[in-house]
Order: C-alpha cells, then structure tokens, then sequence
C-alpha cells in the first residue's frame, strides 16, 4: 500500500476535547480502529475541566497552536522558521491580506509540522477558525485539505461569508451532516458542489445497546446546551401542561449548562414545578446514555435561533434512537432525516408546546407506539448511522483528496 493510498491525516480542531462535542472523540476512535493515523491540532487549549471517560481511549497524539505572538518579532521568527521547509509562505504572506495575525501565526506553525511529520491531507471539523487555518496552512505546505460544516458555522447571523466562501472554493473536499446542509450548500456555492459529500455522524453501535421500552420510568429526558437553538423553554411549557393534565408522576430532567440557565429555573419557578422539572447540569457522556436507557423518552423539541444558530442533527438523538428510546423532536434542518413522524419518532411544530405536549403524551400512553417507532429507529441506526461504515467514507475522501492534489501537482 503506498502512502497516498492511505496517506496521514491530522485533524484540525478549535478547541480540543470539548465537552460537548462527543461525535468528534466518536471519529477519531473510529479511525483508530481502523489503523488510521490521526494526529490532532488544537487552536485553542480547554479550559473546561470535565472530560468524557472515552478521551482516555483516543492514542492520537495532540499538538497546541495556541501560542499567540505578543511582539511582531516572534510572529517573523516562526515565518523565517517555516520558509526552512516551506519558502512558499511569503506567497501566502502577501496573497491572503485579510488573514489575522494570529491565524497567519497558527497556520505556520501547523504547515512546519505538517512537512515535519509528513502529514498529507488536512481536515477540520466546523467551517470556522479552524477551516481557516486549516486552509492557511495547506497552502503553506502544499497538502489538502477539507472540513466538516455542520450548522453554526454556515446558519448563524456572524458567518462571515466571503471567508466561508474561500474556505469551499479552496477545499479539496467539502463534507457535511445532513442532507439539509447539503441541499444549502449545493445551491450557496453551485460551482463546487461536485466536491461536496454528506457523511453523517454516526455512533459505534456496540456501546449502544437496545433496550425495551417497556419498563422505563416516566421520565422524559433532554440534553443539550442551555441556549435558545434547543427549545428547551418550550419543552418546560409542555411539560407544564402534561403535568396539570393529570400526568402527575411525571418527571422532566434536562442536561447541560449554558447561558439560560437562570431563565430556564425562573421559568420553572413560575410554573412550581421545581420537584419535577430538574436541570441537572452537564453531565458525562456515560451518564447521558444510562440516563438515556431509564427515561420514557427523549425530547428534542429544536428551533431556529434569532440569531440564525441551529442544530445540525443533535447526536443525542442519534444516540436516544440506538438505545430504544422514543423521541420527540421537530422539523429543524436535518432531523426530518432521521426522524420519520409516527415511524421512527414524532415531529412537532418549533417553538409549539400544546403539541409537544399531545406528542409527549402519545408516547406516554401508547405503549404500542413506543415500541413500534423505537424499533424502527434502532433499525435506521443500524442502516444509516454505523461509525464505522461512516468513517470509511471520510477516509475514501481523504484519500481522493489528498491523491487529486499529487496528480495536480506532478
């Protein structure tokens, strides 16, 4: 096998590990298992103490770029160090003028790495800071490179535009999580949209065990970060309603801090329903899931944010759906794809609770229901959403990458 048959590959990443974000640890394991090396670059290092049992599993070792020149004479030093082995970037000096100093900087010092450790392709996850020095720093070494975009970083009101527009124009491959972004980005930038693939996030189904129904507790949980995009204002309101319906056992517990955190208890305060309305906190991902295998149900009841922010396809959905859990959710970019209303969970209008709540109760009461739509979820899993068939393709994207950039080149 030659090197760009299955050529090295690092990651790029603007804060590695973050909590929240599990799906990126998901695939980077699973490249693990398939012995392919994946190194990992972070722009920024975590100050987030709380860190998933997983981690301790992931070999690939982690570089920091995060060391941000204070003085014009340490921002030179590392250029004249990367022209040693790269002369190309006083090109890339003087052709990228809207490049922050910072960016420049971080991009050096990755290329010096790349052509040090003999990495071949490039790939970032977010079509943000980190495609941008991703794409920097390919430049610079003359390798590929590629991102993952996923919904803040095309969707939300601060997307500078003309930068994503470069960051597509110059990737050797565009991927992205559902076939709603897909569909967005195939018309935002038509002319390549025959380098654009849809990868979608999956799990290792192993750790995801399915698990009857019909002996779970009433609980409806949800898990997600504090802010508007997961409508969790909403899903207090529904349960509200459920409660003085009659459903009194009723539990209702979320996971996750953010910045709505005091909205969120005010809210439940003005409701009374501290006792059974509960925010939890983040918690870790081992936690998540065996919380995941008691509840009744999952509620993911998203929504477009004012300031445009949205989900791309929560995993906790994914992983509620490998479990046996029955979900709620609605209609927001691309959980129409997993979520097939009165098959594989149930759909309800954002921002809507009288119909969350009459599609909670559902799934409360219909035992059948339950069951029948949790089957069929754990099936689309088990077709569409396997890591390890997923991850296969990224690495055959890899490789086409990085193989059309040495035909380029030769």
């Amino acid at each position: 096998m030659t090197m760009l048959e299955k050529p090295r590959v690092a990651y790029v990443l603007k804060v590695y590990p973050r909590f929240s974000q599990t799906f990126i640890v998901n695939e980077i394991l699973a490249h693990q298992a398939a012995s392919q090396a994946v190194d990992l670059f972070s722009l920024r290092r975590p100050n987030d103490g709380r860190f998933h049992q997983k981690l301790s599993q992931v070999t690939s070792p982690v570089h920091y770029l995060d060391q941000v020149p204070h003085a014009s004479d340490e921002f030179l030093q590392q250029i004249h160090q990367t022209a040693e082995s790269c002369p190309i970037v006083w090109d890339v000096l003087r052709d990228e003028p809207q490049a922050t100093t910072v960016e420049l900087y971080q991009a050096a010092r990755l290329a010096t790495a790349i052509r040090q450790q003999g990495i071949q392709h490039l790939h970032a996850h977010f079509g943000n800071t980190a495609a941008e020095v991703a794409r920097l720093a390919a430049k610079i070494a003359e390798v590929s490179y590629s991102f993952t975009a996923h919904a803040r970083d095309i969707f939300h009101e601060t997307v500078n535009q003309a930068a994503l527009e470069r960051r597509v124009q110059e990737a050797t491959r565009i991927v992205t999580v559902s076939q709603f972004n897909m569909d967005y980005l195939q018309t935002r930038f038509a002319p390549h949209a025959s380098r654009m693939s849809l990868v979608y996030n999956g799990l290792n189904l192993d750790e995801f065990a399915y698990s009857p129904t019909m002996t779970r507790s009433p609980i409806i949980l949800a898990v997600g970060r504090l802010i508007q995009k997961k409508g969790f204002a909403t899903l207090i309101d529904a349960c509200a309603k459920l409660i003085q319906q009659g459903h009194s056992q009723l539990q209702c517990h979320i996971i996750g801090s953010g910045p709505l955190e005091n909205e969120l208890r005010l809210r439940i305060h003005r409701h009374g329903l501290e006792s059974q309305i509960r925010l939890l906190g983040a918690l870790p991902s081992e936690e998540v899931q065996a919380r995941l295998r008691q509840a009744a149900l999952l509620a993911a009841p998203c929504e477009v944010a004012e300031d445009g922010d949205r989900d791309g396809l929560p995993t906790v959905l994914l992983e509620a759906m490998a479990l046996g859990t029955p979900c709620v959710s609605t209609a927001v970019t691309g959980i129409p794809e997993v979520v097939f209303h009165g098959q594989t969970g149930l759909l309800t209008p954002p921002q809507d609770a009288n119909a969350l709540a009459v599609a909670m109760r559902s799934l409360l009461q219909d035992a059948n229901l339950a069951k029948q739509v949790s089957q069929n979820a754990r099936r689309l899993m088990e077709t569409s959403f396997d890591i390890h068939t997923n991850t296969n393709q990224l690495r055959e994207l890899f490789r086409e990458a990085a193989t059309s950039l040495a035909g380029a080149q030769s």
